[in-house]
């Protein structure tokens, strides 16, 4: 066995693999900054998880195998995960963003062997610019807030005692 041999992990990616974790990291800084349940770590490996199942099913694809029964095994199962972030207390439902921003992670990581590391890169940075720039303009405009945000946010004052520093 000689090192380039030692070093292949085909039919995987070294590029792919790098390209799943800086998504995951690109995403899960902006999540654990925060201070959410999915922070780098977890992003991370939903991502790289995501996409050694495509890429595996994509290497054996044949006539009776078909890749994509395990996206969609992929997308029940984030499901899932992304139910276990999200609560119901006292009327109020939490943890649905995080929830979202799980189900996209698996996305970004069925892009990657699909689309190309490039595509899915720049997905994460469109999902970055959605958490932080709907926060913005929230901040912006007072009437962004009402509704689910305004009783969440009552809800926190009420059961915490002070108001919340971001409520996503």
């Amino acid at each position: 066995m000689n090192f380039s041999d030692f070093l292949s992990i085909a039919p995987l990616s070294w590029a792919s693999i790098t390209a799943a974790i800086l998504c995951g990291s690109i995403i899960g800084l902006e999540r654990q900054l925060r201070g959410k349940p999915v922070g780098i770590r977890t992003s991370s490996l939903i991502v790289l998880g995501t996409y050694v199942f495509v890429a595996m099913a994509m290497a054996v694809t044949n006539e009776q195998v078909d890749a994509s029964r395990i996206i969609g095994q992929i997308v029940t199962g984030i499901g899932f995960l992304g139910a276990g972030v999200m609560l119901a207390r006292d009327g109020v439902v939490v943890g649905v963003t995080s929830a979202a921003a799980i189900w996209m992670l698996a996305a970004i990581g069925i892009c990657i062997p699909i689309a190309g590391e490039w595509a899915a890169i720049k997905l994460s940075l469109v999902v970055v610019a959605i958490l932080y720039g709907v926060d913005l303009l929230e901040e912006t405009f007072t009437s962004l807030t009402r509704g689910v945000h305004m009783r969440y946010s009552d809800w926190r004052e009420k059961r915490y005692g002070n108001k919340p520093q971001n409520n996503k």
